[in-house]
């Protein structure tokens, strides 16, 4: 039986710190959640592998969880605090709702595939809300938030997200189309959004916020 303690020291020394990954609250959080609790039962021993594992469908809408190291450089870009709002668009299992609450996060995480929000209320705690919900529209009721995780690719910018940003605030997304996208990092001020490329990144498509038929990006 592989030793899961092993391999999640092994994902943090040989995944996230040669991938910038440096923070060392990061780092301990990654080191602290089990991750092979938050992907499909069997799937277990492929839980620290870097890749991005499927999670599982509803009407053509498929979910992934973000190779470690990618999923880790896009939290470690939210720079979260204690006592932060945040919004996890897309939660899949509740991995990153984990992490981002071990941070000190006080999390709302969204998640509309079935069974995968109802897996995900049996591994997280009571201390994280997860919602069975539609992703695009975000949770405007609950914010505004200090940052906003979006676990996938969007082709279009997630302005209804940002929107629910308090100024100052910070999202992180992979934006672009398949194979040129590049994981960004936006942040508020005032009324404005800046907007930094951070790396390269080749996350699967959200539906939810895939370009119309037709537009070119």
């Amino acid at each position: 039986m592989l030793d899961y303690a092993q391999a999640r020291r092994l994902m943090v020394d040989c995944q996230l710190r040669t991938f910038d990954v440096n923070d060392i609250a990061v780092l301990d959080a990654f080191d602290a959640v089990p991750r092979e609790r938050f992907v499909p039962p069997g799937r277990e021993d492929f839980a620290y592998i870097d890749q991005t594992l499927r999670l599982g469908d509803q009407d053509g809408d498929v979910r992934f969880l973000p190779a470690p190291m990618v999923l880790a450089r896009m939290i470690q870009a939210l720079a979260i605090r204690p006592g932060n709002r945040v919004l996890d668009i897309g939660a899949g299992y509740g991995y990153a709702a984990a992490i981002l609450a071990r941070l000190g996060g006080r999390v709302l995480a969204l998640e509309p595939v079935t069974a995968l929000a109802q897996a995900a209320r049996e591994r997280l705690g009571a201390e994280i809300e997860l919602r069975e919900a539609p992703l695009a529209a975000g949770a405007p009721e609950q914010g505004p938030y200090d940052a906003i995780l979006v676990e996938g690719r969007v082709e279009l910018r997630p302005q209804a997200l940002l929107d629910q940003l308090k100024d100052g605030g910070r999202l992180v997304c992979v934006m672009g189309p398949d194979r040129a996208a590049k994981t960004t990092l936006f942040v508020r001020a005032g009324d404005a959004f800046g907007a930094r490329p951070l790396f390269d990144a080749n996350l699967p498509g959200l539906s939810a916020f895939a370009a119309e038929a037709g537009f070119s990006f």
